[in-house]
């Protein structure tokens, strides 16, 4: 089985049937995604599946064959961080950080939908992630201030 991870191509002789977070963790060792709940249901296995969030936990390997996957790993790097992890850090939005790589990663698929959500566009989107530390409201504030550092700069008027 041929996919991309990160921008990595990747070629892996797994079984059809195991999940794509067991093949991220166990075999490519990128340990960002969690196990939480194995049903899909928890979104600590987020990941971006040609760009669009999906839960690594119910994805058949055999499914991404052929597409893009992205973790948290393939957002940044410590030397040039990734708006949304730049976000989370400046809010302080993590506590043990179990669902943070899962939040990130909704919320990164967010803003590639739309750049400027509103409060309530936020809520519905991460409605899905649980966090059991009661960060929410931090997490609500980065997921702002990551759509405040995305947009772009406004070019100068009269500099040439």
């Amino acid at each position: 089985m041929t996919f991309s991870v990160n921008r990595l191509t990747r070629t892996l002789t797994v079984s059809p049937q195991a999940s794509l977070l067991g093949v991220l963790r166990n075999d490519l060792e990128l340990n960002s995604p969690k196990y939480g709940c194995g049903l899909g249901e928890c979104g600590a296995c987020t990941v971006l599946v040609d760009g669009v969030a999906a839960r690594a936990c119910v994805i058949p390997a055999a499914g991404v064959a052929g597409r893009e996957i992205t973790t948290l790993e393939g957002l940044g790097s410590l030397d040039a961080l990734h708006p949304v992890q730049q976000a989370f850090i400046e809010e302080q939005a993590a506590q043990c950080g179990y669902c943070l790589s899962g939040m990130i990663m909704m919320t990164v698929a967010l803003l590639a939908r739309k750049p400027e959500p509103t409060d309530d566009e936020i809520r519905r989107e991460l409605s899905g992630n649980l966090c059991r530390c009661g960060t929410h409201l931090e997490i609500l504030k980065a997921v702002r201030r990551a759509a405040q550092l995305m947009q772009p700069v406004p070019a100068q008027a009269g500099k040439a």
